[in-house]
């Protein structure tokens, strides 16, 4: 790719059905002021187009669980073909009212400053430095919902916050006890709240946010957010929302429409059909160049919902490939390249086994295909996708993706049992090869193959 190209805790799909409905989303006409902010229209940068998103949880990445100590992953990863790394939040954590030893990542005391377990403000700007002369992107997780119990401003600006029938301060649910609601209806809030996010933009150099429970927030402070960082440079939104609305400021949502569908497959109480309808009705809602983001696991689940192996099964490897390949942003989590097998402590200290496992291969060929290949890249630059007919579509699940001359096959049996699958290849004609092996496959008109139970293949040309 030329440069020219490319120039909480729970908040996962099963909490945010409960969250909807005991915590509904703020009223976007909260405040004139908020819809007085001129906006600027979303444009997402061109670097951000043909890359994975890599979640970092720096707590538990190694036993030292600070920047310094992750930075000498930098390279595995570069390798690995990485382009953005997500970093879960970094400021420092609330004591009151704190769940277990270390706290929730999610509950911070100050916006513009490091949590001191990580490290130090230039302990961070040397990480992303690297990152950028490794041709990677850093964007920072941000918590705009709610903060600790003893944030900064509960002594500052009390006013700030919404208050509860007593008069003190409240969580935006019970169930999120060691966090408190802030009040957007505070334009002195708003406007400390994008200065923080500036900060870290401008001083840093962070390339923008993964927004926590964006859906908790007005929509204008977001687009008002996105308009004011846009004139410092052009950064990536992520936002942890889904709806085709939240594309007039993210770049990207959550895919986790994909993530629970997929796990009904691989219990064999939906099919291969189900899948590709409800990707059918997804992209049908959101139109065209607005990637979602798909994955097998994020902080979320694995905490509070399971390994991959625990939710997927045998077909755990079979979906990770799908969310890979499939017209979208792939994400990875901390320790998913090595078979993350146990689910981390949250609230406390926990650490990744980084012993080699044969899936770090899968990733490793897929992501960097995904960098090389315009065919899976996304966006305005991304190639276009449709499926593969077949005759056995209750099993049998196969699609194009193509960007001029290049092409991606990538067919699978979503079936715990093995299969013969024909699928429909007319128009793709000629030479391909394995992304896997290297190996050359000629495809012709129809391409029949024996997959075994949850199988699969991806060829590119």
């Amino acid at each position: 790719m030329t440069d020219a190209k490319r120039s909480c805790w729970i908040g996962a799909a099963a909490l945010l059905t409960v969250i909807s409905m005991a915590a509904p989303v703020r009223a976007q006409s909260a405040t004139a002021e908020l819809r007085e902010t001129a906006h600027v229209e979303r444009q997402t940068p061109a670097w951000a187009m043909d890359r994975v998103i890599y979640e970092v949880n720096v707590r538990q990445y190694t036993p030292e669980g600070t920047f310094d100590a992750f930075r000498t992953h930098l390279p595995r990863l570069q390798e690995m073909g990485v382009g953005i790394l997500w970093l879960m939040p970094i400021h420092p954590i609330g004591e009151e009212k704190r769940n277990g030893t270390l706290g929730s990542y999610y509950a911070a005391t100050d916006y513009t400053a490091v949590n001191p377990e990580f490290g130090t403000l230039e302990d961070l700007r040397e990480l992303v430095d690297e990152a950028h002369a490794r041709g990677m992107f850093v964007i920072l997780d941000w918590v705009a919902n709610h903060t600790a119990w003893d944030h900064r401003w509960t002594r500052e600006h009390p006013d700030w916050f919404v208050r509860g029938e007593d008069g003190g301060f409240k969580p935006p649910i019970p169930e999120w006890g060691d966090v408190i609601d802030l009040d957007f209806d505070s334009a002195a809030m708003r406007d400390a709240m994008i200065q923080a996010m500036k900060f870290w933009v401008a001083e840093v150099g962070v390339d923008g946010y993964r927004c926590d429970y964006a859906q908790g927030v007005p929509m204008e402070f977001w687009k008002r957010a996105r308009a004011e960082l846009s004139a410092i440079k052009p950064v990536f939104l992520l936002a942890e929302a889904e709806g085709p609305e939240y594309f007039e400021a993210f770049d990207a949502t959550y895919g986790w429409g994909f993530n629970t569908t997929a796990m009904v497959v691989s219990r064999g109480e939906k099919s291969a059909e189900d899948l590709r309808q409800w990707f059918d009705a997804d992209r049908a809602a959101h139109g065209p160049d607005r990637p979602r983001m798909w994955f097998t696991t994020n902080h979320d689940e694995n905490s509070w919902h399971g390994t991959v192996q625990e939710r997927y099964g045998d077909a755990a490897e079979a979906f990770a490939v799908l969310s890979l390949t499939l017209e979208g942003i792939p994400l990875i989590y901390t320790g998913q390249e090595v078979g993350l097998d146990r689910r981390l402590l949250f609230f406390d200290k926990d650490e990744v086994d980084w012993r080699p496992d044969p899936i770090g291969r899968i990733y490793q060929r897929l992501t960097r295909l995904k960098r090389d290949n315009p065919a899976l890249w996304h966006g305005e630059l991304g190639g276009t996708q449709r499926w593969l007919e077949t005759s056995q579509g209750n099993v049998g699940f196969g699609f194009v993706r193509e960007n001029g001359e290049h092409a991606v096959i990538v067919i699978a049996n979503l079936s715990s049992e093995p299969s013969e699958l024909g699928f429909e290849t007319v128009g793709l004609e000629g030479e391909y090869r394995s992304a896997m092996t290297g190996k050359s496959i000629h495809i012709d008109g129809a391409y029949n193959v024996n997959l075994p139970a949850w199988g699969w293949k991806v060829l590119a040309r």
